[in-house]
Order: C-alpha cells, then structure tokens, then sequence
C-alpha cells in the first residue's frame, strides 16, 4: 500500500507541476478561455493513464495462464514438480510473501513471475529451461521471479507506466488544443483537424519517449531481482551461472503482458526490458557477497 500511495502521490504532483507551468506561462489563461478545462483534462488523463494499466495488472495472472497454456501445479505428479513447489514455497517463506500459485508451461527456456498482488502471484517455468539448465541454476531463475515478487515489482511497473500514459495524455491534448486554436486559428467552437491530428503525433511522440523511460525502470529492476535471487540461495555463483547459460541460448518469446517478468528478454536497445547478460553478471559479481 505504501508503494502505491507513493505512486499515485507522483503521479498527482506530475499533473499539478504541468497545471502549475501552463499557468505560469500564460497557456492555462489562454486555453481556459478558450474552452480547454486544464483540470478537467487533468482529471481525464488521470483516469484513463491509470485505468488502462491498473485492469492490465489486475488481468495479468489469468491472461498469462492463457497465453502460455500454463499449467498450475495443485498436486504435483512427478518428482521434479513436486521439488519445484517445494522451492517456491521454501523462497517465498524467505521472502515473506505469500505462496504463489506454480506452473509450467511448453515452450523455449524462459520463466515469468506475475499477479496483482504479492501474497497471491503466479510463478512458472518453462519446459524448455527445465530440460537446459541445471537443477542449481533453475533454483537460481526461481529465486529470481520470486525475488521479482517480493520486490512488487509488477505494481511498480504498473504505477509506473500509470503516470506516464498519465503524461502522454495530458501533454498531447494540451499542445493538440494549442496548435488548433493558436497556430491554425480555428474559431469554431469545437475542435478542428488540426487538433486531431496533432494529438495523433503527440501520442506516438511521447508515447516512444515513455517506452523508453518504462524500459529503464525495468532494467533497474532486473538487477535487483538478480540480487534477490543470489540473497535467497545464499550465494551468488548459482545465479551467475544460470545467467551464463541463458547467454548462450535464445530465451523463448513471452506474451507481452508477463514479457517484462522473465528471466530473459529482448536485449540490446533503449526500448529493452532486460539488460544484456553481460551486465547482470558483472553487476552480480562486483556484489558484495
């Protein structure tokens, strides 16, 4: 709860810094007068920045179970599932969360960790990491998504992404009305094609520049899942290795809702989820132990 009201205080200090600025700058005068209700707008672009991605989180869970054709693990039926769950629950009683529910799924190696909420997440692993990796480094790519968990991170990249369509709305529409009204002098009362196609470009603009922010964010936050899963084992090498061995394989493709949760992802980019193998083991490396 703490993470969110954080969150959402940022994401209303944004929007008062840009009704602050627009008023200082004489556009809030200007568009009021005009017909723009900046608060109006504020309270529009709050709603919609925040709703998109809060029902995104709150569908993550069921939509990852469709899309991978996961299947959860109520009874396991082989040794091997049966130490999977028990290596879940054995990390997430260290972190201090609540035991996810566990699947496993067909595809190339991969896993992802997602849900709502950390006391009720879902953990899965793919059959091809079982079948490439060594016991000790699929321990390591569970701590990983468990850490992923502890750390709220699918909260976080969603309030993150929150403020940021947040951002986008709010600014497109403002310089939209601006374009329309000032620079194309449309004296109708309603908005014209200049407005409409502004907001279109403005849209696509910023909404580059807050995949990249929202990148970053998630690259940050793969470090630290890192580090959470070298802080559950009780050492770091198992992680190292398991990060090695994903190196030298083509992580498999996951649904753009959990893409951002796994232990691999497209690299190499200022639009990448995951930094470059390398990174994460010198970062793990230079980690204390």
């Amino acid at each position: 709860m703490k993470r969110i009201f954080l969150f959402v205080l940022t994401n209303l200090a944004v929007v008062g810094v840009l009704m602050v600025v627009t008023s200082l700058l004489g556009v809030n005068r200007f568009l009021t007068a005009n017909g723009l209700n900046l608060t109006m707008l504020a309270g529009f672009a709050l709603v919609m920045g925040f709703g998109g991605a809060f029902i995104s989180l709150l569908m993550s869970k069921p939509i990852a179970k469709w899309s991978t054709g996961a299947r959860i693990i109520n009874q396991p039926q082989t040794a091997q599932e049966a130490w999977i769950v028990q290596t879940v629950q054995n990390f997430a009683q260290k972190a201090g969360i609540g035991m996810p529910e566990v699947g496993i799924y067909e595809g190339a190696p991969n896993a992802f960790a997602t849900g709502a909420f950390k006391n009720s997440a879902l953990v899965a692993v793919s059959t091809g990491l079982l079948d490439s990796m060594s016991k000790e480094e699929v321990e390591a790519v569970i701590g990983h998504e468990v850490a992923h968990v502890a750390n709220g991170d699918m909260v976080t990249m969603t309030l993150i992404q929150g403020v940021m369509n947040t951002f986008v709305i709010f600014i497109s529409r403002v310089v939209g009305y601006f374009v329309d009204k000032v620079v194309l002098r449309n004296q109708s009362d309603g908005v014209g094609i200049g407005y409409m196609i502004t907001v279109i470009v403005m849209d696509i603009l910023l909404g580059v520049l807050a995949a990249i922010i929202v990148a970053w964010f998630s690259r940050q936050r793969e470090f630290r899942a890192d580090a959470g899963a070298a802080q559950l084992m009780g050492r770091k090498q198992p992680m190292i290795n398991a990060l090695a061995r994903l190196g030298g394989m083509a992580p498999g493709e996951l649904p753009k809702t959990v893409a951002t949760m796994g232990i691999g992802g497209k690299m190499g980019s200022l639009f990448s989820s995951h930094p470059p193998i390398e990174e994460r083991i010198k970062a793990l490396q230079s980690a204390q132990s």
